[in-house]
């Protein structure tokens, strides 16, 4: 009966760790690929356009694509295409009000991420730091009014000369979030962010990803 009981045992470890080294063999990266949406800060806090300094700050919904990679339970990788979506917002004025300007912009970004994750005792759970680059596409439209004084509702001012700036550059991207996993299966909500002359576009987004 104790010989039966450890074969049993022995065959059902076998079984098991013949399992892990297939699926270890399916995916040896961990790789996985997800899609979130979220809410996003969007603005612009260096305009200079028209001879004066102004801002805005804006919030619209963001979403994006990723793909990833987690080779090691303490290490990842990843790479994102993030939308920010569009932003307005008056940028200021200048003199005595004879020339009122907002302006319009919808941030992009692939973004390239190295993740390090903490060392939990819960398996089904984790928290973790994102730090990368961005290759940030910047679509910045001014709309200044100049024709006498300007005031609310600026819809009915006289009709705007435009200046429209697209810029992509290189930037820093930073981030921080937390999943819980199921199955093949995590959702995570992070906090992403992106610096930029033009004002650092930033998401609050949740996430669902699967792991193949």
């Amino acid at each position: 009966m104790i010989r039966r009981s450890a074969a049993l045992l022995g065959a059902l470890a076998v079984g098991a760790v013949g399992l892990c080294t297939q699926a270890l063999a399916d995916n040896p990266l961990g790789a996985y690929v997800g899609a979130g949406v979220g809410a996003s800060n969007v603005g612009n806090n260096n305009n200079y356009d028209y001879g004066y300094y102004g801002g805005y700050s804006d919030h619209d919904a963001a979403w994006k694509v990723i793909a990833g990679i987690r080779p090691l339970p303490i290490v990842g990788g990843e790479i994102e295409y993030i939308d920010f979506g569009s932003g307005n917002g008056a940028t200021g004025f200048y003199g005595n009000g004879y020339l009122y300007s907002n302006a319009s912009s919808h941030p992009k970004a692939t973004v390239l991420y190295g993740l390090g994750y903490l060392p939990l005792p819960l398996p089904f759970l984790d928290v973790y730091g994102k730090l990368g680059v961005a290759r940030l596409q910047s679509n910045i439209t001014t709309y200044a009014y100049t024709s006498g004084y300007c005031a609310p509702p600026y819809s009915a001012c006289s009709a705007p000369a435009s200046y429209r700036t697209d810029q992509t550059d290189t930037r820093l991207a930073y981030g921080a979030g937390v999943q819980a996993k199921w199955q093949d299966f995590a959702f995570r909500a992070e906090y992403e962010r992106i610096s930029s002359q033009f004002g650092d576009p930033a998401a609050f987004t949740v996430s669902a990803t699967w792991t193949f």
